[in-house]
């Protein structure tokens, strides 16, 4: 297949070690991405937290400004006012009782869950299902609460959650390929101050120890950790 010029371009200008500006690597990242279909553009960040300590656990949400640029399947466990509310609010599926059973059964066609407090104590017995997909209601995330409207409505304009893995590396997407520069900027601006926001106070040494920026299936490219502030410039 014939490469065009501006993907020879983009080449020519993507070193592997060369440390570039939020706005430079985003750019970088879009116009080297790969594949026909329009790929995730992903923020990579290595932390400086021991991951096997328990007051080093560095995760949470984010609501990016300019949502994440795909459809979000969003499962309510809720019952009575609750349950409408969260329907009314774009729900894709509410339930009780028979969502759960309904999860137990296999299905699992959602992206994220909120569930009321009360319904948690039947919610936990899903934990090996929904707990190793990452899909478990969390307090601490905010998705296990009474106010499910706000939430389901903020999953859907594209709140998205973070964790660093055991290596240290929380892994986020910030976009499409597709989406405007400045907008791809914007929502790295958002995850870059929430992950900071979130440092634990016992974290020791350099905290943004490296960031990479990537798409589906393209090359990482480093970006400047000094940078958080005036991101659109280069």
């Amino acid at each position: 297949m014939k490469e065009g010029k501006k993907l020879r371009e983009a080449r020519a200008k993507f070193d592997k070690d060369t440390i570039h500006s939020p706005l430079e690597a985003i750019k970088l990242a879009a116009e080297l991405a790969p594949a026909k279909f329009d790929e995730t553009v992903e923020a990579h960040f290595r932390l400086g937290i021991d991951t096997r300590q328990a007051d080093q656990q560095v995760r949470g949400s984010v609501s990016l400004p300019n949502g994440t640029g795909k459809s979000v399947r969003v499962a309510v466990f809720a019952s009575g006012d609750k349950a409408r509310e969260a329907e009314a609010a774009g729900a894709d599926v509410v339930g009780d009782d028979d969502l759960i059973e309904k999860i137990s059964g296999g299905f699992l066609d959602f992206d994220a869950t909120v569930a009321t407090p009360d319904m948690m104590a039947k919610v936990g017995r899903l934990g090996k299902v929904l707990g190793t997909r990452g899909l478990m209601p969390n307090p601490k995330l905010g998705t296990v609460t009474m106010d499910v409207a706000r939430v389901v409505k903020e999953l859907k304009a594209g709140k998205v959650e973070y964790r660093a893995d055991k290596f240290g590396i929380a892994h986020v997407g910030i976009g499409k390929v597709s989406f405007d520069t400045a907008k791809l900027v914007e929502n790295y601006g958002a995850v870059l101050d929430e992950i900071v926001r979130a440092k634990p106070a016992v974290a020791k040494g350099k905290y943004l120890k490296s960031i990479t920026i990537a798409t589906t299936m393209g090359a990482g490219i480093k970006v400047d950790t000094t940078r958080t502030r005036n991101l659109l410039e280069d």
